[in-house]
């Protein structure tokens, strides 16, 4: 869970020439509180109730411009929908369980050597990678093994 990094979002909206408003804030509040990754209807659902007059046109808007900024992350599901994560590190990744939907976030991907050999194969000048890996959680592997006893 992260607190939420008002002064440095406030700053990093000014450098973009965009403002934190309350709807803005009220939707990092609720990604950032999370203990899992959350899809927009989700987001939507919650904020609402701290922000009654909160559309969500205007979440679908603020998710991407808080992507678009590095503050939280797009996270592709299965079944081609999208959540979104908070980010706590410049150059983080997410591990998600596939049956809960807990996300944790990582750093160590070492993916360098890849990059560059992508690079040089395709001719791509590629600048930002984003690394998801799905599986159970340890506390839905433990549920499992107790359902197959």
């Amino acid at each position: 869970m992260l607190s939420t990094p008002t002064p440095i979002l406030r700053a990093g909206l000014r450098e973009n020439r965009r403002k934190l408003t309350r709807p803005r804030q009220v939707v990092l509040e609720i990604i950032s509180q999370a203990n899992h990754h959350l899809t927009p209807a989700e987001i939507y659902r919650q904020a609402k109730m701290k922000y009654p007059h909160l559309g969500l046109t205007t979440v679908y808007r603020t998710l991407d411009l808080l992507v678009e900024l590095g503050y939280v992350q797009r996270i592709h599901l299965a079944e081609g929908c999208h959540s979104y994560a908070p980010i706590a590190q410049s150059h983080g990744h997410h591990l998600v369980c596939s049956n809960c939907g807990r996300a944790e976030e990582f750093s160590d991907c070492d993916l360098e050597g890849l990059v560059q050999s992508l690079q040089g194969k395709t001719g791509y000048a590629i600048d930002v990678h984003v690394l998801e890996l799905m599986g159970l959680c340890p506390d839905c592997q433990t549920k499992a093994r107790g359902r197959k006893r």
